[in-house]
């Protein structure tokens, strides 16, 4: 089993497939990397070289920000913003949408569950 930035990749999937395991890599960047270290997209994960994976691993901490790093930075981004008090920020605090999204109906995955009002049956 192949390890790389710190995550165990699936050895019998297609090796752009397999990458996209890893935090922070997409279809695209995952094409962009077998491109760079001149790796097939059509060979597996169990058929690279020790030499192979190292090339990929050495690439992805060389140009790609990903797992923990990205993490990090996404969360220091929001809490940015939270500091701010900008109105991006003030929808992170109070867990709401943030993108224009409507409240009215729906966003039940961001505010939770519906809850009762006391007196509103008749």
């Amino acid at each position: 089993m192949a390890r790389i930035a710190g995550v165990n990749i699936p050895t019998a999937k297609r090796v752009p497939i397999a990458l996209q395991y890893i935090h922070g890599i997409g279809p695209a960047v995952a094409d962009k990397i077998c491109e760079a270290v001149k790796i097939d997209a059509t060979r597996r994960v169990n058929e690279l070289s020790d030499a192979e994976v190292l090339a990929i691993r050495e690439y992805i901490d060389a140009n790609v920000t990903v797992e923990g790093d990205l993490r990090r930075e996404v969360t220091m981004n929001i809490k940015r913003l939270m500091d701010l008090g900008c109105y991006r920020g003030l929808r992170h605090r109070r867990n709401l949408p943030v993108r224009g999204q409507r409240t009215h109906t729906n966003a039940r995955t961001r505010k939770g569950p519906a809850k009762a009002i006391a007196g509103k049956k008749k």
